[in-house]
């Protein structure tokens, strides 16, 4: 969770540079082998707080509301990749409303979720109204998924003015460990229910070097990671490691330097297959609608390589660093619409500079989560599409709330370009009910990044979006 509601925001030539790269981005679209950062467009998303489960990175963040001044934070939400470019999103996981006890207005903060003996469980902080102070509380659920349900009914750590930004690992003995804290570090022991613990709370001494906020507690190999959000503000990114869960604590140096983009981090780190991999977050998305600071944040990531002796190298800021595509996506077996690697929301306006135009982006129901707000060229744009050798020759997508005359272009490598077919929507008579369309296609060889461009008359959106494939 950052601390940016204290600070003063961006330098003028720092807004505008930001500005007009984070345009670029959006309206300079092109075919690229990197994720593109921000990763998630379609809404704000801070606090990363990545887990690797059954070959699929299960992504848990904070949710920022897009009118949010200051913090305005309500629920978190969950994306998932297989290749680090696609990123499917979730939904939300869980809410305040799983804490019935809690403060229901805007304190859902930083989250981790941690698998133990088939459960997950989901550490936050929130707070309780009456009391001055956060606490920490924890859910639980039967998948990563969710739904969580909260497991105790009560905080797991009582009111306490550090009380933000939990981190948990369980280590190779079973003991696991909660860390916590802004601006000091505090943990304690799990026991193997997971949401208990036994013995004192403890706070970490001497303060470590450059610690803010925002702990990220890992082991791997023989070394014990403490990554952490730097001292605010501006903030960065730095690291600590110890031969112990407990410390003592040796301060290694900056993973990303303090940034004048940024007063506010969170790091998340992981391994995934036979890489590493640095989460954290920027004001990109924030920043390309406005030069006012709001805390609307968006997650971002970038590969790296652990060094020799096991400390981490200087990665520097996310107009410098990403991550490549892993791999190639299958479109001959179901996608769901929401698998996104970047898509439209940006939009140069008559009137203003930049207008907000949220084009696509997501919805939420009891069917689960699909695409809507499909504005007139607008995109989604799905990375490293491998149609083979022969080729794909139909389309099929799931629609609803189809407009007449609206159609989705098929386009490769660019939102400009081949086109390799038009699925016409029709929407007479559809109303909301999801019914299927299909059309032909041809030219869709090889390896290419998949646009879906949305095309509709009178600032009417297309249609709603739940999933597309292609045949052979």
């Amino acid at each position: 969770m950052g601390t940016a509601a204290l600070a003063r925001g961006l330098a003028g030539s720092a807004r505008i540079g930001l500005l007009l790269a984070a345009v670029a981005a959006v309206t300079l679209p092109q075919g690229t082998a990197l994720a593109r950062n921000p990763i998630v467009q379609t809404r704000f998303t801070a606090d990363p707080a990545p887990m690797v489960h059954d070959g699929v990175v299960y992504l848990y963040t904070s949710h920022d509301e897009d009118d949010a001044e200051g913090f305005k934070m309500l629920d978190w939400r969950l994306y998932s990749s297989i290749d680090m470019a696609n990123w499917t999103d979730r939904g939300a996981v869980a809410s305040l409303k799983t804490f019935p006890w809690a403060r229901q207005t805007n304190d859902a903060w930083a989250p981790q979720v941690v698998e133990r003996g088939g459960k997950f469980y989901l550490y936050a902080p929130v707070s309780v109204a009456g009391w001055p102070k956060n606490v920490i509380a924890v859910a639980v659920a039967d998948r990563p998924e969710g739904p969580f349900r909260d497991a105790i009914g009560k905080p797991l750590i009582a009111p306490g003015k550090d009380n933000i930004d939990p981190t948990v690992w369980v280590d190779k003995d079973g003991q696991a460990y909660l860390y916590w804290g802004n601006p000091d570090l505090w943990y304690v022991k799990l026991n193997r229910d997971m949401i208990s613990y036994s013995g004192p709370v403890t706070k970490v001494q001497p303060r470590l070097t450059d610690y803010q906020e925002g702990p990220w507690f890992y082991r791997r190999g023989n070394h014990y990671y403490m990554a952490f959000a730097s001292t605010c503000c501006s903030e960065g990114i730095g690291y600590a490691m110890s031969d112990t869960p407990t410390g003592p604590w040796t301060y290694k140096g900056p993973i990303m330097d303090h940034d004048t983009r940024a007063t506010g981090n969170h790091p998340g780190i992981i391994d995934y297959k036979g890489g590493s991999y640095l989460f954290g977050f920027s004001y990109d998305l924030n920043f390309a609608m406005t030069p006012i600071h709001h805390e609307r944040r968006s997650v971002s990531v970038a590969k790296f390589e652990y060094n020799a002796d096991g400390t981490i190298p200087n990665l520097h800021w996310w107009d410098r660093t990403s991550a490549p595509q892993i791999g190639t996506l299958d479109p001959y077996r179901r996608v769901e619409a929401e698998t996104i690697a970047w898509t439209s929301r940006i939009k140069r306006g008559q009137d203003r500079p930049y207008d907000w135009a949220p084009g696509v982006t997501t919805a939420q129901d009891d069917r689960g989560v699909y695409v809507t707000r499909t504005l007139d060229r607008s995109y989604i744009k799905v990375a490293g599409v491998d149609f083979g050798g022969t080729g794909a020759k139909r389309f099929t997508a799931g629609v609803a709330r189809a407009n007449d005359g609206a159609r989705i272009e098929l386009h490769l490598d660019r939102a400009d370009g081949p086109l390799i077919g038009t699925l016409p929507v029709d929407g007479a008579g559809t109303g909301a009910a999801w019914h299927d369309q299909s059309t032909s296609v041809s030219g869709a060889t090889g390896v290419h990044d998949l646009y879906l461009v949305f095309r509709s008359g009178g600032g009417r959106a297309a249609a709603d979006l739940d999933y597309w494939r292609f045949d052979r």
